[in-house]
């Protein structure tokens, strides 16, 4: 199993020409205002305050890196489908992760974070289109699994299989920051991406 021995937060940007070096790959996380992108970073890296975690919804507006093991990044992405800011806010922030998403060939992974109680909104529907159309490559976490009983779990998996249309489950993971359920998962499907990339101390 891979361990996390080093993380490190290193900057936040709002402009790419910024970005942290040196370069390596990056697995990013997306998703609605207080769906939970902090909370999950702290279970992966095995730190309760590593990122910070925010009692106020659309708090995290810049895009921050998370160095790894000195292998690869961890990037929390600012959430959307926040209502409390103003319009031309909304846009500066598509733009700033549009920007990140497209013009990045470090980029890995997208990690879209769905809310288990809350369920799919239209802002996650037009993220998986829009991912999709420019084919960058992106997997689905159902966050809070421990909040919902497991019909209702499953019916969201099933929603989303159906509007994924790649009808494969393994493209959907259930998390839970409270029994650490997903967590394993997640690290081993970034250790995928990564193995066939020349990176000294991967399995080290």
């Amino acid at each position: 199993m891979f361990k996390i021995k080093e993380t490190i937060f290193v900057k936040s940007v709002v402009d790419q020409k910024d970005r942290p070096g040196p370069n390596l790959p990056e697995f990013a996380f997306a998703g609605r205002s207080n769906v939970g992108k902090s909370s999950l970073i702290n279970c992966l890296v095995n730190r309760s305050n590593f990122a910070h975690v925010s009692k106020s919804p659309g708090k995290t507006r810049t895009i921050n890196y998370y160095k790894i093991n000195n292998i690869f990044y961890l990037v929390d992405l600012p959430g959307y489908g926040f209502a409390r800011i103003s319009k031309e806010e909304k846009k500066s922030w598509q733009k700033m992760i549009e920007n990140y998403l497209v013009r990045n060939p470090l980029l890995e992974t997208v990690f879209v974070l769905i809310d288990s109680k809350v369920g799919l909104k239209d802002s996650d529907l037009e993220l998986f289109e829009w991912l999709h159309f420019h084919a960058i490559p992106f997997k689905a976490i159902l966050t809070k699994s421990d909040r919902v009983n497991r019909n209702s779990q499953e019916k969201l998996i099933s929603e989303l299989v159906a509007i994924l249309k790649s009808g494969d489950r393994k493209q959907i993971i259930v998390f839970s920051v409270k029994t650490r359920q997903g967590r394993d998962e997640i690290l081993a499907d970034i250790v995928r991406k990564l193995e066939d990339k020349p990176i000294p101390g991967l399995n080290s």
